[in-house]
């Protein structure tokens, strides 16, 4: 490649390798100093490369450069980021572990963790299927300036070039999804039939209905009168030239092409090279090799009985005469239990995570200082969604962290659900361990963004529970919906290894979690096609939460009345995200500090 023609990136990068290796070559079992220094260069080599490949994450962590653009997903691109992490990988490798400080070997063990299951990810081919129920390329693109501070007109002038990047953005996505037809590696229709009408719906008439006008709906007030113009002029040509005709394109080719060729089969090891792609998502999406699909399912069925045990008990406490399975029923169908308002969902929501935040002092040490909202799923996407998430706002941008509540199909969003759904989601879940990860001076920078599912999610689960000491829930119902909650988790055990390993039918999933939990029709629905479309994104959640409960009972026992649980969350959360593994290997050396 001529170098008039290389990314910038390269160029660092290619420079910063050349360095690295004569001071690897130079230094060979020189000072701690030397091998810390090595691995700083290539930590910002890699993060520079990151940047550049990854717009969207780019914008997230407050780098504006590249906001005018979205990531190129092509094969040719795929092909380079594939050498380039090899390289990169390789060049880890000649550092000695044993030369760098402490806080710099868990750096190095981090990074290996990123570089060796992104090059499994791009071996297995996984951008043939760039979307699932939960999460896709499109509503990527949708939301990739969300919440990024725009005051000056160049600032505008990004957004307008980045909306100009959907069509050919979308255009490799659905060249890779022509690759997974070929081959073979395609969603299930059942998949296609519900995503289909949410990538419809973003085909609008009038641009100015589209989410993407909203920046310039409300425009700042710095520009001049005529500017201001100009650009709404601008976004409404590009949002109608560019953004509708990228989605009206995607869902010709989802009805007209894909959906014929999609999966009978609901099973991730029935595609092809099946076993080791589903391998690969628990290994990603639980930080664990330790555990074979039937150990995992084995879990879930003694979970489900445990809980199932508590919630019993639970039934007996409300006063409740009748059966598990007519007290869900009076659950999902009482009025006491559902609002007809959105904002009065909302503002219940609002409630019980102001009240939790009173409390939060009492249980952490350090609290973050990035705020957080309650917001409503975008309409364009609640009818499929799942029912609360939680979206950090970009680095230094105008917005805090989103805690979404989904306000589509109100009698299918209970209120007893609320706290446990509230803790999860917002405090002290997901909100707390992201913005404390962002906010912790030591880390490199690509740790701040780093997210494992099994801690996160794991550590949303268990925040959960930990409502309880917190003193958030207030009635039978609402521990009932806790226990309901931490069923669902249970039953993603053996829903997601049934269904891609043991021939499970779709159905046969909605009637288990149907029978284990109060969760509404709706939910159950949206869940189990998450499952069907995310293999093995659902068995973080337990196995996270149960790990962390493991290591904060051996820190109970093994500290005795030296426990103190605010410096035990912070701890817990004070390396930002982490491999289970490395979790326990933290929260062991805290322990043996504390004594």
């Amino acid at each position: 490649m001529a170098e008039s023609c290389m990314p910038s990136y390269l160029k660092s990068i290619t420079l910063a390798l050349c360095l690295f290796s004569v001071t690897a070559a130079a230094q060979d079992g020189a000072s701690t100093t030397a091998a810390d220094t090595q691995l700083q260069s290539l930590m910002d080599a890699h993060w520079a490369y990151t940047l550049e490949e990854n717009p969207i994450l780019a914008t997230a962590a407050g780098v504006n450069d590249y906001n005018h653009l979205l990531p190129k997903v092509s094969p040719l691109d795929q092909s380079r980021r594939l050498r380039m992490e090899v390289a990169f990988l390789q060049q880890l490798g000649v550092i000695d572990r044993s030369q760098l400080s402490a806080n710099n070997q868990l750096n190095h063990q981090l990074l290996a963790w990123v570089l060796e299951t992104s090059i499994e990810g791009m071996r297995l081919n996984t951008r043939r299927i760039p979307f699932n129920t939960f999460d896709s390329f499109f509503t990527g693109a949708l939301q990739a300036s969300y919440g990024i501070a725009m005051t000056t007109e160049a600032d505008y002038r990004a957004y307008l070039a980045r909306i100009g990047e959907f069509p050919r953005y979308f255009r490799e996505n659905i060249d890779n999804m022509r690759e997974g037809m070929r081959t073979g590696f395609v969603l299930p229709k059942i998949i296609i039939d519900g995503v289909l009408p949410t990538v419809q719906a973003q085909v609008y008439d009038n641009p100015e209905d589209s989410s993407l006008y909203e920046p310039f709906a409300r425009i700042s007030t710095r520009l001049s009168a005529r500017v201001q113009q100009q650009l709404r002029s601008e976004a409404r040509a590009a949002i109608s030239g560019y953004a509708v005709p990228a989605f009206r394109e995607l869902a010709r080719f989802l009805e007209d092409e894909y959906y014929p060729a999609a999966a009978t089969s609901l099973a991730a090891e029935d595609l092809p090279n099946g076993k080791a792609f589903y391998a690969h998502q628990i290994k990603i999406y639980t930080t664990r090799t330790d555990l074979s699909v039937a150990q995992i399912h084995d879990i879930g069925l003694s979970e489900v009985a445990r809980i199932r045990l508590e919630m019993n008990a639970v039934i007996t406490q409300s006063g409740f005469t009748g059966s598990f399975e007519e007290f869900t029923e009076f659950l999902r169908s009482d009025p006491q239990f559902y609002t007809n308002d959105e904002k009065q969902l909302l503002k219940e929501a609002a409630y019980v995570a102001k009240k939790i935040d009173y409390v939060m002092p009492e249980f952490f040490g350090i609290l973050p200082r990035a705020p957080y909202g309650v917001v409503p799923v975008p309409d364009e996407i609640a009818p499929n969604y799942t029912t609360a998430s939680y979206n950090s706002g970009p680095v230094g941008g105008i917005r805090g962290g989103a805690f979404w509540v989904n306000t589509f199909a109100l009698d299918q969003r209970p209120l007893y659900e609320l706290p446990a759904l509230t803790l999860h989601e917002a405090v002290p879940g997901h909100h707390q361990q992201t913005a404390i990860a962002r906010e912790l001076e030591d880390l490199p920078a690509f740790r701040k963004e780093l997210y494992f599912s099994a801690f996160g999610e794991g550590w949303g689960l268990y925040s959960e529970k930990l409502g309880i000491e917190m003193g958030i829930y207030e009635t039978a119902y609402e521990n009932f919906g806790r226990l309901s909650y931490e069923m669902w988790r249970a039953c993603r055990l053996v829903i997601d290894t049934g269904i891609h390993a043991q021939g499970w039918t779709r159905q046969q999933a909605l009637d288990y979690l149907s029978n284990n939990t109060s969760l509404s029709a709706a939910n159950v629905r949206a869940e189990v096609d998450r499952y069907i479309s995310w293999p093995g994104q659902a068995l973080a959640y337990k196995l996270g939460a149960m790990k962390i409960w493991e290591l904060r009972q051996k820190a109970e026992t093994e500290l005795g009345d030296a426990f103190d649980i605010r410096s035990f969350h912070d701890a817990v959360l004070g390396q930002g995200a982490l491999p289970l593994e490395l979790l326990e290997t933290m929260i062991e050396e805290y322990i043996a500090e504390s004594k």
